[in-house]
C-alpha cells in the first residue's frame, strides 16, 4: 500500500511534542511491513542538524499559488529506515527559529498544503492513502474534494485526519479561503469549514476526510462531549460513524532499558540493579541525597493547566513537609509554574529538584531512574511519557482520562493487579491519597511494588499493535 503522511513536525528532524513522536514511529513501524511510506514535511531549516542537511538530495521545484501570489516551492527528500521524507523549502515561510505561532500561521500552512498536493504528481507519488495531522494539514483532505477535485490522478485518494489535541483548531477568519487558498465558499458550510462567521481548518478536516482516528479510545469518546470537544463536540457526534481512537505507542528501539546508551546504567525485568545505578546518578545529577530507598518521583512535563500541574504545586507543601520522598521534574512552560517550583527547589534543596528547561537526554533518565512518574493531567488524549515509564519500571501515578485510562491498569491492593496509580476526581486531596497508596506499596510492600514493575515492562506499548490497527482501518478505506 502507498502511504503519505503529511505533518508539521516529526522527529527526530523536529519535534514540539506527541505529533513529533508519532510521526517519527509509525510510519517506520508501517514501512517494515512492506508498505511504501513517505512524509512530507515543512523544511524548518534552522531545526534540523548539518547532518540531515548535508543528506538531503533537491528533487524538483515549481511554483505555488498562494491566493494572488505566487511561491516558490522546492522539494528536498532523504529516506532512512525505509521511509521516505520530503521536505518543502520556502525559505520566507520556514526560515525561522521556532515551528508555531508566527501572525502569518494560516498563510504558512496554507502554501505548506497546497504544495504538498500540488508535489504528488510533480514526484510521480500518488498515494493510496493520505493521512494528515492536526489543524496544520487538516485542509487537505477538503482541498482534494474542492480545488483539485479536476485532476484525475488525485480522485481517488483516501484520506485520513488525525486530531492529536483537539484544543489547537486552526480557526481564521473567512478572507483565508479567497486570500490564501484562491477557492470559493463552497466548503464554507455547517458540514464543512463554517464556524461562526470564521472557517475552522479542524473542522473542515474532520467532516472532508475519510476517516477521523484520535490517539486513544477514551480520548475518542471525550471529544464527543462539551467538556473536552472545544466547540467541536457535535460536529463529531454527527461523523462519529467514522471515528476511531487507536491509541499510541512508543519506539521500543529509542526506549529499551537493557539497550539505552543514554541513561547511565541499563537493567532489564530480571535484573533491575541497573535501575537502582540509574537512581542514584539521577540523584546525583540533579543535585539531591544519594539514597537507593527513598521513594523517588519523577515528573516530565509541560508546564501547563492540561497536565494538571496547579494541582502539584499546590500539593507540593503537603508532600514536602509531610512525606518521606523526593521528588525531579523537569519541563518548562508558564513562567507562574516556572517561578513556583523554583521556590520549592530552593526551599527545599534535599526533597525537590526542579529543571525548568528541555533537555531530553535528563527526561531519559527520570525515566530510567525514579520509582514512580506522576501525570495528573487534566485531559491527555493519549500520552507518551507514561508509556515511556512503564517501559523503564517507573509506575505512573496518572489521573483517569483519555489515554492515561487506556494505557494504565490501576493497582488492586487486593490481587497486586495493575501497572500504575489512578484516581478519578481531578483534585489535590485525591492526587495526595493516589500518591500515599503508591508511597505504601513501594515502603510497606516492597515485593508488591516489584512485581508491579516487573509487570509494567512486560506491557506491550509498542507501535506494533497500534499500526497494524491503522492498516486495518486504511485496507477497509482502500478495499
Amino acid at each position: 500500500m502507498k502511504l503519505l503522511f503529511a505533518a508539521s513536525e516529526c522527529a527526530p528532524f523536529f519535534k514540539t511534542g506527541g505529533l513529533g513522536d508519532v510521526m517519527g514511529s509509525l510510519p517506520k513501524e508501517l514501512a517494515k511491513e512492506g508498505n511504501d511510506v513517505r512524509v512530507v514535511l515543512p523544511y524548518f531549516v534552522q531545526k534540523l542538524s548539518e547532518e540531515t542537511i548535508e543528506e538531503l538530495e533537491d528533487v524538483c521545484s515549481f511554483t505555488v499559488k498562494v491566493g494572488w501570489r505566487n511561491q516558490h516551492c522546492g522539494i528536498k527528500q532523504l529516506v532512512r529506515d525505509k521511509v521516505t521524507y520530503y521536505f518543502i523549502d520556502n525559505l520566507f515561510y520556514f526560515d525561522r527559529e521556532n515551528l508555531y505561532d508566527y501572525g502569518d500561521d494560516s498563510e504558512r500552512f496554507a502554501f505548506f498544503q497546497q504544495a504538498a498536493i500540488e508535489m504528488l504528481e510533480q514526484i510521480g507519488f500518488i498515494p493510496d492513502i493520505l493521512h494528515v495531522n492536526d489543524w496544520q494539514t487538516a485542509m487537505m483532505p477538503v482541498l482534494l474534494k474542492d480545488k483539485y477535485s479536476w485532476i484525475n490522478s488525485l480522485r481517488d485518494i483516501k484520506t485520513v485526519l488525525t486530531i492529536h489535541n483537539i484544543l489547537f483548531q486552526g480557526v481564521y477568519d473567512q478572507y483565508v479561503l479567497s486570500d490564501h487558498f484562491d477557492i470559493g465558499y463552497a466548503a464554507f458550510h455547517e458540514r464543512g469549514l463554517k464556524y461562526g462567521d470564521n472557517v475552522c481548518w479542524l473542522k473542515g478536516g474532520i467532516y472532508y476526510a475519510d476517516l477521523v482516528t484520535t490517539v486513544s479510545p477514551t480520548y475518542a469518546n471525550e471529544i464527543q462531549t462539551p467538556e473536552f470537544g472545544y466547540g467541536l463536540d457535535g460536529d463529531l457526534r454527527n461523523i462519529q460513524h467514522k471515528l476511531v481512537g487507536i491509541v499510541n505507542g512508543i519506539d521500543y528501539d529509542t526506549y529499551n532499558p537493557q539497550t539505552d546508551s543514554v541513561i547511565p546504567a541499563t537493567f532489564s525485568k530480571d535484573d533491575l540493579s541497573g535501575k537502582v545505578k540509574s537512581k542514584l546518578a539521577l540523584q546525583k545529577r540533579v543535585g539531591l541525597p544519594e539514597d537507593d530507598e527513598v521513594a523517588l518521583v519523577g515528573i516530565v512535563t509541560r508546564l501547563d493547566e492540561q497536565k494538571g500541574v496547579e494541582l502539584i504545586v499546590d500539593a507540593m507543601e503537603e508532600l514536602m513537609k509531610h512525606r518521606h520522598m523526593q521528588m525531579v521534574l523537569i519541563g518548562t512552560g508558564k513562567p507562574y509554574f516556572e517561578d513556583a517550583f523554583r521556590y520549592y527547589t530552593e526551599t527545599y534543596p534535599d526533597k525537590f529538584s526542579a529543571i525548568i528547561d528541555f533537555d531530553s537526554e535528563l527526561a531519559q533518565w527520570i525515566y530510567a531512574g525514579s520509582d514512580l512518574f506522576l501525570m495528573p493531567s487534566l485531559f491527555e488524549p493519549c500520552g507518551l511519557s507514561q508509556l515511556n515509564s512503564l517501559r523503564y519500571g517507573t509506575l505512573p501515578i496518572v489521573h483517569e482520562t483519555g489515554g492515561l485510562v487506556d494505557t494504565i491498569q490501576p493497582h488492586n491492593e487486593w490481587t497486586d493487579e495493575g501497572t500504575g496509580f489512578s484516581f478519578h476526581d481531578f483534585d489535590v486531596l485525591t492526587m495526595l491519597s493516589t500518591i500515599d497508596r503508591a508511597l505504601t506499596v513501594y515502603y510497606d510492600r516492597p515485593d508488591s511494588f516489584n512485581t508491579l514493575q516487573i509487570r509494567a515492562m512486560e506491557t506491550d506499548n509498542s507501535w506494533k499493535q497500534s499500526a497494524q490497527k491503522y492498516l486495518d482501518q486504511y485496507r477497509y478505506l482502500v478495499y
